[in-house]
């Protein structure tokens, strides 16, 4: 089956989307995400989009559950008791 709706979303942007990134400096790369970066709306390139949402999910802290849970004894140390 054709592909004939693939891209329709950016075909009314200028340049079809394509642009400079203002956080990596690539040229003729598709910026389309919009992202607050230093209290500026900016439009970006999915690599950096992915970049900021690693560094969010990084310094977010680990779930306390797995801290807190008991840890499972060994088969050796319920031989021993």
């Amino acid at each position: 089956m054709s592909k004939n709706h693939r891209g329709s979303g950016i075909r009314s942007l200028p340049h079809h989307g394509r642009g400079t990134c203002p956080l990596c400096g690539k040229e003729n790369i598709k910026v389309l995400f919009e992202k607050e970066v230093n209290g500026q709306t900016l439009n970006i390139c999915k690599y950096c989009n992915a970049k900021l949402k690693n560094q969010a999910k990084n310094e977010a802290p680990a779930p306390a559950a797995a801290e807190e849970a008991p840890a499972a004894e060994t088969p050796a140390e319920e031989a021993n008791a």
